[in-house]
């Protein structure tokens, strides 16, 4: 789209109210983004994708204060007024009087160089940062009203369809054809098996008004925290979603970027604080769908004179064909006591191997309603009775069953110091017919002592273990038996430079 005339006038910075030394574009498939000094103006294409109609100058207003009502649920500081553009379009300028040509968006600017898709290397206490914060946004965004069409299985489906059709209505080798049918056909049986789980997520509350556009390009890290912006206005319907498949897209830009370890941690970290493990049960279909809408945007930038996003496209299509495709799920057990490793293990397992990492101390506290790291202290009776013990580990079975029978990988994170605690775990790996192993840790007494108390003064901790529940646990330790030793790997303390080689040989060969 050739630039217009009172965009081009709005690069002088005399065109603005405040004061600006240069002021730069900023162009998408679906709008122009002026730098000007300490503020950004988000002005928006006269566009109609069908699925996105901006082609009215009163759409274009509605949809601008759409965006700054939804927009300031994430960042208020950022996002400020809808403001008018006046003047003939050669001599365009920010507000103040003459003819009306355009609205925009108003917001506070930040460096555009800041949005995580540009940085070359994004680390582990950002990605934390990011789904503790999405956490929070998605347990108090609206929940879509029962008497709408939001959420229903014929709604999940519109999109899919929608990002299909459109993609095929470019010129394509037959080759990609080819893929874009096998997407579909396996889209359509995916969604009618997925039917009831549909209708369910609904009825439970989990259709919510969320971002509707959670990418890596959506996201700013400035003043060390993350800033997520740009939600998605102009369809209620796409943002009126499964909080899970919001989730998905985060994870799926991660996979594309090749950052496996880092969409594995989104993941964990996002279901540490909402323990929405029931979501992941269309986990690969929203996967997919989210690789295709970011194919779709790509051949839209690319009917758009910019060809390399055809490349891009590619790319994401052929991501969502891998991601169509579901191995066998593997079941690993941790073993050992209070401070012997098992967590941090856990947690490297799971990024490692791709696995939904199930935490017992988390869940527990999960059933009484506390946080990972709330002190669980002033619950009446406390949480840690047999019979809170019991229910905790009933309730981690069932995750693990539904999670495996999803075909996912799961890591259950205990101390599973008793044999009547395993075999259940293990009943249902061998009910599934899925590999599985046990991971036990061992350290001498004093380093396992040290770790704990250290541990206990940080209050950093999700285990409220002290060093009598430690001696306790060493004074009750049963040795595994024979099938459980032939399916176990031990990991020693003394010998910690050879874990990541033990982590290896896991993700390469097929545990029994």
């Amino acid at each position: 789209m050739v630039t217009p005339v009172f965009i081009q006038a709005l690069l002088l910075p005399t065109a603005y109210p405040h004061p600006v030394v240069n002021v730069r574009l900023i162009e998408t498939h679906i709008s122009w983004v002026l730098i000007a000094g300490d503020f950004a103006y988000k002005i928006k294409k006269p566009v109609n994708f069908g699925f996105l109609d901006f082609s009215t100058l009163a759409r274009r207003k509605r949809f601008c204060a759409e965006e700054i009502r939804l927009n300031q649920r994430l960042a208020p500081e950022i996002y400020l007024e809808v403001i008018s553009i006046h003047g003939v379009p050669e001599a365009a300028h920010i507000g103040g009087e003459g003819p009306l040509l355009e609205y925009a968006v108003k917001m506070r600017a930040f460096p555009p160089e800041a949005t995580l898709d540009r940085q070359a290397c994004i680390t582990p206490a950002q990605i934390d940062a990011i789904a503790t914060r999405v956490a929070r946004f998605h347990c108090n965004a609206e929940v879509a009203p029962v008497e709408s069409d939001y959420g229903t299985p014929e709604n999940v489906q519109c999109p899919v369809r929608d990002n299909l059709s459109h993609i095929r209505a470019m010129a394509l080798p037959v080759a990609t054809l080819a893929s874009l049918d096998s997407l579909a056909n396996w889209s359509e049986a995916e969604g009618a098996r997925l039917s009831d789980h549909f209708q369910a997520r609904k009825a439970a509350g989990y259709v919510r008004e969320c971002h509707g556009d959670l990418h890596l390009g959506n996201i700013a890290w400035v003043d060390d925290q993350p800033l997520i912006f740009d939600c998605l206005e102009f369809d209620p319907g796409l943002r009126h979603i499964d909080v899970i498949s919001e989730t998905a897209f985060m994870v799926m830009d991660l996979l594309e970027r090749k950052q496996p370890r880092l969409a594995w941690r989104y993941l964990n970290q996002y279901l540490m604080w909402t323990g929405d493990y029931a979501g992941l049960t269309a986990w690969r279909f929203y996967l997919v769908y989210r690789a295709m809408v970011r194919a779709k945007v790509d051949m839209l930038r690319a009917s758009q004179n910019d060809p390399a996003a055809r490349d891009e496209a590619w790319r994401y299509v052929n991501l969502a064909e891998r991601l169509s495709q579901q191995g066998k799920p593997r079941l690993f057990l941790m073993h050992g006591v209070s401070g012997s490793g098992k967590s941090r293990l856990a947690g490297e397992l799971s990024e490692t191997l791709g696995a939904v990492w199930i935490r017992s101390d988390i869940e527990r506290k999960r059933l009484f309603g506390l946080g990972p790291f709330d002190a669980s202290d002033a619950v009446p009776g406390g949480i840690y009775t047999p019979e809170a013990g019991r229910h905790t580990f009933e309730h981690i079975e069932a995750l693990a069953r539904g999670l495996l029978a999803d075909s996912h990988n799961v890591i259950v994170d205990a101390t599973f110091q008793r044999k009547a605690h395993r075999a259940p775990f293990i009943k249902i790996a061998k009910d599934l017919r899925c590999p599985w192993r046990i991971l036990s840790l061992h350290a001498d007494p004093d380093t396992l002592r040290q770790r704990v108390a250290a541990r206990q003064s940080r209050g950093d901790d999700a285990s409220e273990a002290g060093l009598a529940v430690l001696e306790r646990q060493l004074s009750e330790q049963v040795p595994l038996d024979d099938e459980e030793r032939a399916h176990g790997l031990v990991f020693e303390q003394s010998e910690e430079a050879v874990w990541p080689h033990l982590i290896g040989l896991l993700g390469q060969t097929e545990v029994r």
